[in-house]
């Protein structure tokens, strides 16, 4: 009965929702890097600020999480979304550091396919996290979660199809070696969008 009395606490959406914006914001300077290597420095740069951006929000949604009594969603699952939603800022920044590391000046037009991919599994993210406030939206995110489910297949069989090419075509080791590294980190990236999916459907199911 007290339970019930308390107030719960909103912000956790609002932190939600920033961070999704962060990942938006984060696979649309990995697209425009992969679009324009004249850039490379300004853009890795820019991946590394979103990304310290992304964790300050996931550290004050931890530090929130200590101090609210009453939850809007259950304790485990807020951590667990904050915690996967960094994961794939975490990857992207990867990317980016990957490319610059490795001195790449182009890219495969199968590794910016991989990017758009990536872009696209983070604006649905940011859809359906949108849409957690009120579980009246149950259906649309449920359906947003298929499609980032969609998404990610697309993004395996891209990355399938990119590795058999390399090793096909590809006469410089060193080239295959970077170019493989980046193919599976970009399609980690879909992979942990795919897992925020996963939760929000867990959520769904829990409270819908």
């Amino acid at each position: 009965m007290f339970g019930r009395l308390m107030p719960t606490e909103g912000k956790f959406f609002d932190l939600f929702n920033q961070h999704a914006a962060l990942c938006v914001k984060g696979a649309q300077e990995m697209v425009g890097l992969m679009t324009n290597f004249d850039d490379l420095e300004n853009r890795t740069h820019a991946v590394e600020s979103i990304e310290k951006q992304a964790d300050k929000i996931t550290y004050q949604c931890v530090d929130l999480l200590h101090k609210t009594f009453i939850t809007p969603l259950d304790r485990d699952d807020i951590h667990k979304l904050i915690t996967r939603m960094d994961d794939i800022l975490d990857m992207m920044e990867d990317a980016a550091q990957t490319i610059s590391l490795y001195d790449l000046h182009a890219v495969t037009p199968e590794a910016k396919r991989l990017a758009e991919l990536c872009l696209a599994c983070c604006e649905k993210v940011q859809q359906a996290v949108g849409m957690l406030h009120n579980m009246d939206n149950a259906q649309k995110m449920v359906a947003i979660c298929e499609e980032i489910d969609r998404l990610e297949s697309d993004a395996d069989h891209v990355m399938r199809a990119a590795m058999s090419k390399l090793f096909r075509d590809e006469p410089d080791v060193r080239n295959l070696i970077k170019m493989k590294a980046i193919y599976e980190i970009l399609e980690t990236v879909t992979d942990r969008c795919e897992d925020v999916a996963n939760i929000i459907e867990g959520i769904i199911v829990e409270n819908a």
